[in-house]
């Protein structure tokens, strides 16, 4: 199965880094931002590795779209 591009966000949350994955619905965390990402990314690697295709269709389907804004400011 192509899979689309995926994303990871990351937010600082008290002294944690909270990454999501948001066309998945898959979330982890880090205590600095390199490993929340290397986290995010270990664990969308496991669902995929584990995860049927039914699975995965199942998620990308739910209907998150991530668009990259483009805004006019004064």
């Amino acid at each position: 199965m192509k899979l689309p591009t995926l994303t990871a966000v990351i937010e600082k949350e008290g002294s944690w880094y909270v990454a999501t994955c948001p066309e998945l619905g898959v979330a982890s965390q880090g205590r600095s931002f390199e490993e929340a990402e290397s986290m995010i990314q270990e664990a969308v690697e496991l669902l995929l590795k584990e995860a049927d295709e039914a699975e995965i269709k199942r998620r990308l389907g739910r209907g998150v779209k991530v668009k990259k804004l483009e805004l006019a400011h004064a």
